[in-house]
């Protein structure tokens, strides 16, 4: 783990030579290699445990760089590029030659966004490409918000940690694919769908089924060892539990509580990671959670709820 002054030079070198870093993001951390490396970004699959046909996402350092990694430019995706990045969007477009064949799992498209983390924005000016990179935990489960849960998940399989803190937002990117006529949501995230349309001057479709084209959209995903529930918070059900079921969620209606978050999505999401992560260190048998009731983050949340208490594959 690097928070020293030559940390950067130090990503960016194991980043030409084909080495991974697990980089802050102010959704999460991502689990990042060269993505013109086709050899380098298979290592990324191999630490996750990752499925090969399962796309990555290639981080930018300004939307300068579309002309790089994108085979065509879209008014849509400037207009969008400009109202949001930096910041937790990911736009899907045509991808160019530059990008490397494991990051696309054979799409002939690419996802790209421009983080919101002075760290990892500087990381990118200097190293000059493109990083492809996922959260960097474990295929499947609990996305990390802190540089030691990457440690926690990955130990030795990062070559370095850049320690830029808690992740502010705490969910991961909005996704869009803009491709064809439509602008089509893939996954919610931290960009509302609301904000998006008044960027566009129009509807954002909703595309979250069918097969997955797009990180974070198989049905089961975000999931703790312990198995989840989502519950009202005024269930009298909840008075009931024993010492063994872990209940996060806001200070409201009736149980004990493992972990308060806010009633407001976005600082709801902001904790939610860690609280998982924190119930499944407690030897939790169960986990409950009673979700936030409003702010521009629910969609985003309630979808992250909703894949963690699926059943798992």
């Amino acid at each position: 783990m690097s928070t020293s002054a030559d940390s950067i030079d130090r990503a960016v070198e194991v980043l030409r030579r084909g080495g991974l870093v697990a980089i802050p993001t102010e959704t999460v951390y991502g689990l990042g290699a060269d993505a013109s490396n086709d050899a380098a970004v298979r290592r990324i699959f191999d630490a996750k445990g990752r499925p090969a046909d399962h796309p990555l996402i290639v981080h930018v350092a300004s939307a300068a760089a579309l002309d790089d990694w994108s085979a065509r430019r879209d008014p849509r995706v400037d207009a969008l590029a400009a109202a949001v990045w930096p910041g937790p969007l990911t736009v899907i477009v045509p991808r160019s030659d530059r990008v490397a064949d494991a990051v696309t799992g054979g799409r002939t498209t690419v996802g790209l966004r421009v983080p919101d983390h002075p760290l990892t924005l500087d990381l990118l000016e200097r190293f000059g490409g493109g990083v492809a990179a996922p959260s960097a935990n474990r295929f499947g489960r609990i996305s990390p918000t802190t540089a030691r849960h990457v440690i926690d998940d990955l130990g030795d399989a990062v070559d370095l940690v850049l320690d830029g803190g808690p992740c502010r937002v705490g969910v991961e990117s909005t996704i869009v694919e803009v491709v064809g006529p439509e602008v089509v949501l893939l996954r919610p995230g931290g960009v509302s769908v609301e904000q998006l349309a008044d960027v566009l001057g129009g509807p954002v479709v909703d595309g979250r089924t069918g097969e997955s084209r797009a990180s974070g959209m198989l049905e089961s995903h975000y999931a703790p060892r312990a198995p989840v529930t989502l519950a009202r918070g005024d269930d009298p059900a909840l008075a009931e539990l024993g010492d063994s079921v872990a209940v996060i969620g806001p200070a409201t209606g009736v149980g004990r509580r493992f972990r308060v978050l806010p009633a407001e999505a976005a600082g709801f999401a902001a904790g939610l990671y860690d609280a998982l992560r924190a119930a499944d260190r407690s030897g939790a048998t169960h986990i409950v959670v009673v979700p936030p009731d409003h702010g521009p983050l629910l969609p985003a949340v309630l979808d992250r709820l909703a894949k963690a208490a699926a059943p798992r594959p």
